[in-house]
């Protein structure tokens, strides 16, 4: 059987973690990684491994606890909620300073020019530039300016880039989705974080996300001990959901609060069940994020149809937000157990 393969690792945010645990299982199975192309985190992970650095990468992303993350977010309220100066002046020390001409294979990094509204291919220069520009995910982290362009994340255009791979003569091309919306029944691993720490955690991006211009309001309620709205100067009973993790708030003694009790006379559907009308995003920056989440589902789906893989890796998107960086071990864990059963399928085992 052939092993010489050409990888493709999508884009996915956070989920892009899982591409090690694959990367770890086809170097088990003896898969040769000939070349690679990627986007987004997939664009981070490849160069990271192409540049001989990812388990030194691993080791790092898996030490992280609550408190560490927080340390490296460097809030930023202009052109994205972080500038991305303190995660990749980390990612620079340990890849150090190399062009990708000089790796040890083939590297294809995708981005986006806002500026010229075209996908951009990096295949040369520096690494640290090209991955910086590949996952510069709107709204989150800055863009980054070059040569008068602004670079954003490939994904606007090319979450999953195959085409630069085609042309590689591997013997197979292996590709990994991180944006599937079946395989259901994969779910990330259970590993216990110290609770005062993901407090903490939580109370920060409580924050980001209510400083930005749009944030969903509460519902009213009666002034019988129910909510009333904060535009009435009053305090809300009801938690604020999470605008970046989409959870709620909890109360000071450490308990999910209840949702809240039905208002009288709330508006009923044709078939009489009550309507819910604060569904949906709880600030503009989970707003702009499960957009592109949707665009980049479609994007993917049409790129997979017209270059299909070899072999296609699905990741079920549902399993982690895009902005949840700090489930590094369960997201690999996980990519390493999707990778194990799509490979045994396609060696027939």
């Amino acid at each position: 059987m052939s092993k010489r393969i050409a990888l493709v690792l999508g884009s996915g945010g956070a989920r892009g973690y899982a591409h090690i645990g694959v990367i770890e299982e086809l170097e088990r199975r003896g898969y040769e990684i000939a070349c690679i192309a990627g986007c987004s985190m997939g664009a981070v992970v490849g160069g990271i491994y192409a540049a001989g650095k990812l388990d030194r990468y691993r080791q790092w992303i898996e030490s992280l606890d609550y408190l560490d993350v927080l340390r490296l977010v460097d809030v930023s309220f202009r052109l994205g909620a972080i500038r991305g100066e303190k995660v990749f002046g980390q990612i620079r020390e340990i890849v150090g300073e190399i062009n990708i001409e000089d790796l040890a294979i083939p590297y294809t990094a995708v981005a986006t020019d806002l500026t010229n509204q075209q996908e951009i291919w990096f295949q040369e220069g520096c690494l640290h530039q090209a991955m910086r520009a590949s996952a510069a995910i709107p709204s989150l982290f800055t863009p980054v300016m070059q040569n008068g362009r602004m670079l954003v994340d490939g994904g606007l255009l090319n979450p999953l880039p195959i085409v630069p791979v085609v042309s590689s003569h591997c013997d197979l091309i292996v590709a990994v989705n991180l944006n599937a919306t079946h395989a259901q029944h994969y779910s990330l691993p259970v590993i216990e974080r110290p609770p005062a720490v993901k407090k903490r955690f939580d109370l920060l991006i409580d924050s980001l996300g209510a400083r930005l211009p749009f944030r969903r309001k509460l519902e009213t309620g009666e002034t019988d001990g129910s909510l009333l709205t904060q535009e009435q100067g009053q305090p809300a009973a009801a938690p604020l959901a999470n605008p970046w993790l989409g959870e709620p708030s909890a109360d000071p003694q450490g308990q999910q609060s209840a949702a809240a009790p039905e208002r009288p006379g709330a508006p009923r559907s044709a078939t009489g069940s009550v309507i819910i009308d604060n569904v949906g995003p709880a600030s503009l920056l989970d707003l702009i994020n499960q957009s592109f989440e949707v665009m980049q589902t479609s994007l993917a789906q049409y790129k997979i149809a017209g270059y299909p893989p070899d072999i296609l890796i699905n990741v079920p998107k549902r399993v982690c937000r895009f902005f949840e960086f700090y489930k590094a071990p369960e997201l690999i864990a996980l990519g390493r157990e999707i990778a194990c059963d799509t490979l045994d399928r396609y060696e027939g085992k």
